[in-house]
């Protein structure tokens, strides 16, 4: 039975033709420009081969991870219901106030993802972080995997396989439209993809608006400021606004905007569909897994969720000082992770990109603990070491192919709070996996099966 690593050293068999890598890096990088794979001012892909996966390994992916889905969504519409539940995520004064909008409203994820590390050798899933309000990379990833359809390696090793893609961004419009359909949307609707001006990845909202209109919906970017709600509706200049595809995070929406603004006026009155929306913070807090791996919220899920919860979900805890349970023992929270730091990361309960997160086995003992006195005035969540994945990808380095080893993650985009398909994969050469902190890459992942 082939393994993943011989369809890998097939691929790389090809670029040994030094010329054959030094053309399809010279025709990629080309393109890349061309056709808005840029983060800010960073080429989005840097190597010569894409992620793949058998079709088998990806199914396991896909059914384990929608398993999970329903457990968040338990723990999602537990925390609507019960203040005291919800307590454990730690909202912030206003987000208690605004997440009540969506109450007996549509699902709040159109799209998502859920970040992970997959060791395909092994079957080893874990997930790390639930990306439930933003989720980016979707018009990257499509745009992308087309541009690697044409070079030539990629070519030559449809000879020895077939490779499928997953494009998204057909499913991430359905399910625009099918939400704005529940939601009550009568007219045909028109789109605003609401984010700031100046932000790096106005190349993706780009790629999103064309495909959106290529598939016969209006679309405009439109940074949030420059929305006004009037004569019962939202608008941008004359553009009537009927659904938010907001790429914006709330957090910084109402720091800059405050709670008193139109998006939340028009929201309140129901004059526009906005997604995803106000309650997806509930789970895109790192405290959400916390409370799925916390032994007192148990009871609210099945056993199958339990066991994926248990398999695939690492142990995480809000810093506090409390005893817990670990492996079958009660410990005092705080000492032990003072204690073994080496196999823990620290994460501000409500960030993003990469900021402030401590990772245990690369910090100063001082370090840890100033972050824990940090920790127990600001929510941070605390979570078991996850193994990373490392594969070898090749680049054009000083004229000549190199093959150095990669960090790679497992990203895959979930539709509807439901459904699993398409998936984004980031290499960095440093363990911290994460584009916006400045480091790293993204290629695109496809399926694969022998001839």
């Amino acid at each position: 039975m082939i393994k993943l690593s011989d369809a890998i050293e097939s691929y790389h068999e090809l670029l040994m033709d030094e010329q054959l890598a030094s053309e399809a890096d010279a025709q990629m990088r080309g393109e890349l420009r061309k056709r808005g794979l840029y983060f800010g001012e960073r080429p989005l892909c840097t190597v010569l081969r894409p992620h793949f996966y058998f079709t088998d390994q990806w199914s396991y992916l896909q059914q384990e991870t929608e398993i999970l889905l329903r457990a968040f969504g338990i723990a999602h519409d537990a925390c609507m219901r019960d203040s005291k539940l919800r307590g454990q995520l730690f909202l912030e004064p206003y987000e208690e106030q605004l997440f009540s909008l969506d109450i007996n409203s549509v699902v709040p994820w159109t799209s998502s993802r859920l970040d992970s590390f997959f060791q395909t050798e092994r079957n080893t899933l874990k997930f790390v972080e639930y990306n439930a309000e933003t989720p980016a990379g979707m018009g990257y990833g499509e745009i992308l995997g087309n541009l690697f359809y044409e070079l030539e390696p990629m070519r030559r090793f449809q000879e020895q396989f077939y490779v499928y893609s997953m494009p998204t961004l057909g499913t991430l419009l359905e399910s625009l439209m099918r939400g704005y359909g529940e939601w009550g949307g009568k007219e045909f609707p028109q789109i605003a993809i609401a984010d700031w001006q100046d932000v790096p990845t106005l190349n993706e909202h780009e790629i999103c608006r064309q495909y959106f209109e290529r598939g016969g919906v209006r679309a405009i970017l439109v940074d949030p400021r420059a929305l006004e709600y009037h004569d019962g509706y939202l608008w941008a200049g004359d553009y009537r606004v009927d659904i938010i595809y907001k790429r914006v995070l709330i957090s910084e929406m109402i720091q800059r905007m405050g709670v008193d603004n139109p998006i939340v006026h028009a929201v309140r009155d129901r004059a526009v569909m906005m997604t995803n929306s106000f309650s997806a913070k509930l789970m895109a807090k790192k405290a959400s897994f916390a409370f799925l791996s916390d032994e007192r919220n148990a009871n609210l899920f099945t056993a199958e969720q339990l066991r994926v919860i248990h398999e695939h979900i690492p142990w995480t805890r809000v810093v506090s000082e409390r005893k817990t349970v670990y492996q079958n023992k009660t410990v005092d929270l705080l000492d032990f992770i003072t204690e073994r730091r080496e196999q823990f990361v620290l994460k501000p309960n409500d960030e993003y990109g990469g900021k402030g997160v401590m990772l245990g086995w690369e910090a100063s003992l001082d370090d840890w603990n100033e972050t824990l006195q940090q920790a127990l005035t600001t929510p941070f969540v605390v979570q078991e070491r996850v193994s990373s994945v490392t594969r070898d990808f090749p680049s054009i380095v000083d004229g000549r192919v190199d093959f150095s080893p990669r960090y790679v993650d497992a990203d895959p985009y979930v539709f509807y709070g439901r459904t699993v398909y398409g998936c984004m994969t980031r290499l960095s050469s440093v363990s911290l996996l994460n584009v916006t902190a400045g480091g790293g890459s993204v290629v695109p992942t496809f399926l694969l099966a022998r001839k």
